[in-house]
């Protein structure tokens, strides 16, 4: 197949095409899912084909197909070259790379234990122990396991000359307790909402989250909030939890910062920025003490990989510097625009979809201490964690977000358990605000398998590496 591709590049050359790329890929997913001990969802899918993608008269045309044959992969050329043709006919901006230089090379990220090998019945176990865990308490009614596995293998040829083979393993997994009273309904995750925690790892890692050991405990919590007292509304310091701040960082960085969306391209769908050009070097975004950098070299991060869709290395580029916002996620197509080079961020969702830019590993860098002695250092605030809710308007700017739990503090100590806590903000008051971030020894990078983008849509697999954070001067909770 890398052959019949390769000459199929090759023949384009000879029509005279400015660039062109190749991408065969072999996706292999597994979805475990058991809801109060019974398996609702058990797939094993398979997913190949290839995509080609053609720059002709400075416009792009894309086509893919599933059939890998010789006689497939010529129509399937010809078809993106008509459509770049077909596209350079409207518009007014012309497609220019930047120069990349060509590279041969294989990658694959580390993995102890395959989870494609590990018996069904071992993670049938660990599902069905993790439900029962959480069920020992009698408010929860409905408590549910997931694990997810992927293996992506990816072949890369472009007309310059790059020949890229990459093998990706991804696991993780999470559980969620839900109990009722009444018409009180409140929920309890773990390792992190939404399915919970995911790393490019082998099934070692879905080990060492340990479900079932942290069950029980999940279950009480979430019976506990039943009885726990409503989020007090007022302006307040708020500090967060690890798994929520991955999520304000991917709300309120990762997505402003992605130079297409900042030029208008998903101005339909999602939205565009107000993290525009002009701000590059000037934007005060957040204190002194916030730096963030987008690392898809960091292992583990769901967020790293060896290169690339268009062939470019994985990086460690600085966003956030000292408060100050200095870098955005770049292509070779949007990166010129701004006099810079690719930072190696596109990726697409399959064979089937052209590249997008996509965060990598978003992550906010630590400093020091830990959570218990940044709550010790307040007077007067409210913990949050775990995701709940989010929304944010379409420039990015102005949020709120919900979570499953806080805590009140008084004088340095947790005091009062609250539930249905929410916090709202404006992006760069927020990050302005934040005074203390903990050490190296809570730092985790946190994968988040399900970041939407795109028309038609794309969903990416991006990491978030934080540790707790506190924020100043934060309205929380919902004034009547």
């Amino acid at each position: 197949m890398k052959e019949i591709l390769k000459g199929a590049l090759e023949d384009l050359k000879r029509k005279g095409v400015e660039y062109a790329d190749a991408r065969r890929v072999r996706r292999l997913t597994e979805i475990l899912v058991m809801k109060n001990g019974v398996l609702e969802t058990a797939s094993l899918n398979e997913s190949e084909g290839f995509g080609i993608r053609v720059l002709s008269a400075g416009a792009w045309g894309f086509s893919s197909s599933s059939e890998l044959t010789p006689e497939k992969v010529a129509e399937t050329a010809d078809r993106a070259l008509a459509i770049a043709k077909a596209s350079a006919k409207v518009g007014d901006q012309r497609v220019v790379l930047d120069g990349q230089r060509a590279i041969v090379d294989t990658y694959e990220n580390g993995v102890k234990e395959d989870p494609f090998e590990v018996p069904l019945a071992d993670k049938l176990a660990i599902l069905s122990g993790a439900c029962d865990g959480m069920s020992r308490t009698d408010e929860v009614k409905f408590a549910t396991a997931s694990l997810l596995s992927w293996r992506t293998e990816k072949l890369f040829l472009s007309t310059e000359g790059s020949d890229i083979e990459q093998t990706i393993v991804e696991t993780g997994g999470g559980i969620a307790a839900t109990a009722m009273n009444g018409e009180d309904r409140q929920t309890r995750s773990y390792p992190a909402s939404f399915r919970g925690d995911y790393s490019t790892a082998g099934f070692e890692f879905t080990r060492s989250l340990d479900l079932v050991g942290n069950a029980e405990r999940t279950g009480r919590e979430a019976a506990e909030l039943l009885t726990a007292d409503e989020c007090p509304a007022r302006n307040t310091t708020l500090i967060l939890g690890g798994t929520q701040l991955a999520l304000q960082v991917h709300e309120s960085c990762g997505h402003p910062i992605e130079l297409d969306r900042v030029f208008g391209t998903e101005a339909s769908y999602a939205g565009t920025s107000f993290m525009t050009v002009d701000k590059l070097q000037e934007l005060r975004y957040g204190s002194d003490i916030v730096n963030i950098v987008a690392d898809a070299t960091e292992p583990g991060g769901l967020g790293s990989f060896g290169y690339d869709d268009e062939g470019v290395p994985a990086q460690r580029a600085e966003i956030v510097k000292d408060g100050l916002f200095v870098g955005y996620l770049m292509s070779r197509e949007t990166a010129p625009r701004i006099g810079l080079r690719s930072n190696g961020t596109m990726r697409a969702d399959g064979w089937n979809r052209i590249p997008l830019i996509r965060m990598t590993n978003i992550n906010l860098l630590p400093r020091e201490g830990t959570l218990d002695e940044i709550i010790a250092d307040t007077k007067d605030g409210i913990y949050m964690d775990s995701n709940k809710s989010w929304s944010i308007d379409q420039r990015r700017i102005n949020f709120q977000f919900g979570c499953e739990f806080a805590w009140e503090i008084k004088d340095g100590k947790k005091v009062r358990l609250l539930k249905n806590p929410v916090y709202t903000g404006i992006t760069p008051q927020f990050w302005g605000g934040c005074d203390a971030i903990a050490g190296s020894s809570e730092w985790h990078i946190w994968g988040i398998p399900s970041c939407g983008k795109g028309e038609p849509g794309q969903s990416a697999h991006v990491g978030h590496g934080v540790s707790p954070a506190r924020f100043r001067n934060v309205e929380v909770g919902v004034r009547k």
